[in-house]
């Protein structure tokens, strides 16, 4: 198989998995941090589940441009996701104080 045919393969696979999988979670989280909830230990493996992967997809993504607005929107939720439940954390532990 072609080096392009099996990138493309995959990137069809990683968009599968994304549309079915990790942005229905994400939009779930976002919907989460959006209303104050603070993430469980469970939301925060995914997230890292999610980052680490994207370690592993960076090269692919590199060699196929044609991709980065996709992947660029899916960065900036996750970025989204991420700062607000770090500040709902932070305004949870100043309650408790």
């Amino acid at each position: 198989m072609a080096e392009s045919s099996k990138d493309t393969g995959v990137i069809l696979a990683l968009i599968e998995r994304f549309e079915t999988q990790r942005l229905p979670r994400a939009q779930a989280l976002k919907t989460k941090v959006d209303r104050g909830d603070v993430l469980s230990d469970q939301d925060m493996a995914f997230l890292s589940q999610v980052f680490e992967d994207a370690q592993h997809i960076k090269p692919l993504m590199h060699k196929h441009p044609e991709w980065q607005p996709l992947v660029s929107r899916a960065v900036e939720l996750y970025k989204e996701i991420t700062e607000r439940a770090l500040a709902n954390e932070q305004a949870a532990g100043n309650q408790k104080r």
